[in-house]
C-alpha cells in the first residue's frame, strides 16, 4: 500500500501525517529540530512519497533525508496547483496557506471559499469560484494574543484558554480568556460576513489545532476540520509526485 508523508512546519510546531492512499492514518508532532523524529518516521513507515510545507528556516538535513528516502516535493508557488495565485508577488504566499487553499478547492470546487487557518497567526484565505487564490488577511493567533497581554503589561498573567469561556469573566484569567477567544470568534464571524455580503455561492472552512475551541462560538455555518492542511498537502502531492 502506497504511503505518503506530509509535513507541516509552522512557527509553533513541526507536524507530520502519514497517508495510506487517500486515508489519513496518523499524525505526529516532531520534537526539537525534527531530524531525529523524521529518521524514526522514515524507518518505521517507509513512505514512498513525501511533501513538505514550511514557513520557517528548518534544518537543511530535513530535505536531504526526504530526498534520500522518498519521492520528495517541497511546496511553493511553483508547484502544480489546482488553482491560480493572481497576486502581485505569489512567491510571498505562505506554503501553509497554499495547502489550505488546495484543500478548500478539492472539497468545495467551483465555490467561493474562505478557508481560515488557526495557528500562530490566523490566516484568512479566499479562493474564488474561478479557482483563484486571491489572498485575504492575517491577524494575531490565540497564543500570540495571550502572550502579548502578558509581556506588554506589568501584572497580567499568561493564561491558556479553557473550553468553557464565559461571556463575563469573573477573575483575571477568565477576563483574558473571554477577550481573546470570544473576540477572535467575533472577528472570524465578522470577516466571513463581509465576504458573504460581496460573494454568493459562498462556503467557509476552519482548520487548525484550536478548531474545536472556536467552533461552538461561531454563528456562521462552517466546515470544520483540524487536519485540513494535511489533506491539502496530500491533494497537492497527487499533482506533483506522479509526473
Amino acid at each position: 500500500m502506497t504511503k505518503t508523508l506530509c509535513l507541516d512546519f509552522g512557527n509553533t510546531r513541526l507536524k507530520a501525517a502519514i497517508f495510506e492512499h487517500d486515508h489519513l492514518k496518523e499524525i505526529f508532532v516532531l520534537e526539537g529540530d525534527g531530524v531525529e523524529n523524521l529518521e524514526q518516521l522514515l524507518s518505521q513507515h517507509q513512505p514512498h512519497n513525501s511533501i513538505l510545507s514550511s514557513v520557517i528556516n528548518h534544518d537543511e538535513r530535513i530535505e536531504k533525508l526526504l530526498q534520500k528516502h522518498t519521492h520528495f516535493h517541497k511546496l511553493s508557488n511553483t508547484s502544480k496547483l489546482s488553482f491560480t495565485v493572481p497576486v502581485g508577488k505569489p512567491e510571498t504566499m505562505g506554503a501553509d496557506r497554499l495547502a489550505i487553499a488546495a484543500a478548500a478547492t478539492f472539497l468545495f470546487p467551483q465555490q467561493n471559499n474562505m478557508a481560515i487557518g488557526l495557528g500562530t497567526c490566523i490566516t484568512y484565505n479566499f479562493i474564488s469560484q474561478q479557482s483563484e487564490f486571491m489572498g485575504g488577511s492575517i491577524s494575531p493567533g490565540m497564543e500570540m494574543r495571550f502572550a502579548a497581554m502578558h509581556q506588554f503589561t506589568a501584572k497580567l498573567p499568561l493564561v491558556k484558554a479553557h473550553w468553557n469561556v464565559p461571556l463575563i469573566g469573573y477573575d483575571t484569567a477568565t477576563n483574558l480568556s473571554s477577550g481573546v477567544v470570544l473576540g477572535m470568534a467575533k472577528e472570524m464571524d465578522g470577516i466571513i460576513d463581509l465576504y458573504k455580503e460581496r460573494y454568493g455561492n459562498f462556503n467557509a472552512l476552519l482548520t487548525g489545532g484550536d478548531t474545536h475551541l472556536f467552533q461552538p462560538y461561531l454563528k456562521n455555518k462552517i466546515f470544520a476540520d483540524p487536519h485540513l492542511i494535511f489533506k491539502g498537502l496530500y491533494a497537492i502531492s497527487q499533482n506533483n509526485l506522479f509526473e
